[in-house]
């Protein structure tokens, strides 16, 4: 059983995967929302975003794979939940980690994955609480790549060319 926090932070698919299954281990924020959103070193639950964008996604698997790692396609991505727990033992503004990539970062360890709680998500760190339902899969999430009837939907994706970065230029 993991130990869930009443205090989250909410993280967009599929980066909220890559921190419960103990694969990412920076989360990157500016240093205003780090500040604005009260975050501390402490344990905290994590929330996957409802929202999730297909540019978002493509973006997201393709960093994940360059770290050798294949993540849940879309449609398996729970979203609108608390899906585990994570320490934040640092944060720091600099740092030689391939997963460090903005003006700060929330350093992380020991995390765990939990069976999905639907919650509602917010800026910074939040309060939760159980929500009545989780986020509705989208089309796009069903179809992509091929979608279950592809001949070859259980081959990993050839990323020759990164996908356009859907965020920051």
């Amino acid at each position: 059983m993991v130990d869930l926090p009443s205090c989250a932070l909410s993280v967009r698919q599929p980066q909220a995967w890559a921190i419960v299954a103990g694969h990412k281990k920076i989360e990157n924020r500016s240093a205003g929302s780090i500040r604005a959103g009260g975050m501390t070193c402490r344990r905290i639950a994590i929330h996957a975003a409802s929202g999730l964008k297909q540019d978002e996604y493509d973006w997201g698997a393709w960093r994940l794979a360059r770290h050798g790692l294949d993540c849940p396609r879309p449609d398996q991505l729970v979203r609108g939940a608390i899906i585990g727990a994570v320490d934040v033992v640092d944060i720091v503004s600099e740092s030689d980690s391939e997963w460090f990539g903005g003006q700060m970062g929330l350093v992380l360890d020991h995390a765990a994955m939990c069976d999905p709680i639907p919650a509602k998500g917010a800026l910074g760190y939040f309060t939760w609480e159980r929500a009545a339902s989780f986020a509705p899969v989208s089309r796009w999430m069903r179809e992509w790549g091929g979608g279950p009837s592809s001949l070859f939907d259980d081959l990993p994706l050839d990323w020759r060319n990164p996908p356009r970065k859907p965020f920051g230029g």
